[in-house]
């Protein structure tokens, strides 16, 4: 069994020592999904929503998120992000919308927070604005889907469950 690295000898919480790390370039990107009524989706689309653009609202904040997960989580190291990026598309089969957040570094530790932070809060900020259409929307789904860069290499959900795992 792998040992947790945020997890001293004696128990306590720790944050991990980065400082023999190289640099390398680090990406990873997460989704989520916010379920709803297809005529909330619809009002979403149109840019009927009284509270504005929700698209483009979840997008923005979804990348400031990006920025702050040091400030949100525990023990994350702050990061000079290379890029941030939140894909935010419309599915009627769901009915709902998917957020697909990508973040990037040159650096020594990965972003994998950064991507599921992105993906959680542009989720967040949908259901925010959107809340006095349909407060039964559901938020689903938050998952990392692939990472790379760093000593463990390339991840992806994609290879994981089909048994070619690299890490």
């Amino acid at each position: 069994m792998a040992k947790l690295t945020h997890i001293a000898s004696d128990g306590s919480a720790q944050m991990v020592d980065i400082g023999a790390k190289s640099a390398t370039t680090r990406l990873a990107t997460a989704e989520g999904y916010v379920r709803m009524e297809a005529e909330t989706l619809e009002t979403i689309r149109h840019g009927n929503a009284k509270k504005g653009d929700v698209i483009a609202t979840a997008r923005i904040a979804g990348i400031m998120a990006a920025k702050r997960t040091h400030e949100l989580i525990p023990l994350c190291h702050p990061l000079g992000l290379d890029k941030v990026s939140v894909e935010i598309t419309a599915d009627e089969d769901l009915p709902g919308l998917h957020i697909r957040a990508t973040a990037q570094v040159t650096g020594k530790t990965g972003v994998e927070m950064e991507a599921l932070t992105a993906a959680s809060v542009a989720c967040l900020t949908i259901y925010d604005m959107a809340k006095a259409l349909d407060r039964a929307m559901e938020i689903t789904g938050l998952r990392l889907l692939e990472k790379s860069g760093g000593k463990s290499g390339h991840w992806s959900r994609e290879d994981a469950a089909d048994g070619t795992d690299s890490c």
